[in-house]
């Protein structure tokens, strides 16, 4: 995901300045001033109001995207007030929720670890307000106004490892994460843990690039893989994908397995699949609950294989535009995929959740 520099800044602060007389002459308008999220709150609208916090900028082709464009429709579905708003900086992450929590937001959701503790520390004052975190771990002690949503992506990890053990041709197969955290580390092992059952002699080969925002870096990497006769790319880092797929646009046979959907056409001759994380699916699911008279705080959901959020899948524009070579033998492979696919299901296939490197 990406970051906006000073310049960026200085120039919301103006619009939102710029605007201030205009609103306070406007009845049943609140605002909110505040570097990077240019939130105008509808005081009329404000007891329905469903917020989205994102701490990593839109226009990633992935999870942001996703999210906003889901919040968006359901939106329109339900008719209520919504607003998605970038919190770049962790020091604004309280200040935000404070102020969405003061204006009586309905629903407060927000991503991934970095928010778990200003969750922990402002939840319990809000209650009227239900939170979701997604990307979480549970928190402990439960907070009776808290839901907490974490995604079991290593198992669609494992799925790609069977199916790159089975079309390398080399042999060697990369991964590239944001950073080396826990789930991002178990991810690297599921996907190593499905290639060398199927290929024990592969090699899986984890870097990481630092950041989930820094597709430079990640071209980088990826380009050094592929030189080293890597020739199938697991990602794992969001924003950074774009540039693991420009490296893969350089050269022929090279494969990608990347995240979501809209990144299919960024490399119609490489992205071969994805491991989805379908993070809008999962906020618009999360959100339909909490609107709903059954909604039930103080837990932590665990999203898996059987829920559409999360699978391996292969490209659609890959089949049409990719290598007739490996477009064949991606379709001879995917009968193991659905294989191993439901014995994870029914238990008979058990996939470690291994965090260590």
């Amino acid at each position: 995901m990406m970051t906006r520099n000073s310049e960026s800044r200085k120039s919301v602060l103006q619009a939102a300045f710029g605007r201030r007389d205009l609103l306070k002459s406007t009845a049943g308008l609140a605002t909110m001033a505040m570097a990077g999220s240019g939130l105008i709150l509808p005081a009329s609208a404000q007891s329905g109001l469903v917020a989205l916090v994102h701490t990593q900028a839109a226009g990633d082709n992935g999870p942001v995207d996703s999210m906003i464009a889901k919040l968006k429709q359901l939106a329109s579905e339900k008719g209520f007030e919504y607003r998605a708003i970038y919190a770049q900086d962790p020091a604004t992450y309280e200040t935000i929720f404070r102020t969405l929590g003061d204006a009586g937001a309905a629903v407060i959701v927000s991503t991934f670890n970095e928010v778990a503790e200003p969750f922990k520390a402002l939840a319990p004052s809000y209650p009227d307000t239900k939170w979701i975190q997604l990307f979480g771990d549970p928190i402990e002690p439960a907070i009776s106004n808290v839901v907490t949503v974490s995604y079991d992506y290593y198992l669609g990890c494992y799925l790609s490892g069977i199916f790159a053990g089975r079309i390398s041709k080399s042999g060697k197969i990369g991964f590239i994460g944001g950073i080396s955290i826990p789930p991002i580390n178990a991810d690297f092992n599921a996907l190593k843990a499905g290639a060398q059952s199927v290929r024990p002699d592969a090699t899986v080969t984890a870097a990481f690039a630092g950041s989930f925002q820094d597709p430079a870096k990640g071209q980088e990497i990826a380009a050094q893989m592929f030189s080293d006769g890597i020739d199938y790319i697991q990602t794992d880092a969001a924003a950074t994908d774009g540039g693991i797929i420009a490296a893969a646009n350089e050269g022929e046979g090279r494969m990608v397995s990347a995240l979501d959907p809209a990144q299919y056409p960024l490399g119609p001759k490489s992205v071969i699949g994805i491991v989805g994380l379908d993070f809008g699916l999962s906020l618009y699911n999360e959100v339909s609950k909490a609107l709903g008279s059954t909604w039930a705080g103080g837990t932590h959901v665990s999203t898996g294989l059987d829920t559409g959020v999360i699978d391996f899948k292969l490209s659609p524009v890959y089949a049409e535009q990719g290598p007739t070579d490996i477009v064949a033998s991606s379709k001879e492979i995917w009968t193991e995929i659905e294989t191993a696919r439901a014995g994870i299901l029914d238990g008979s296939i058990k996939v470690p959740f291994n965090t260590a490197l």
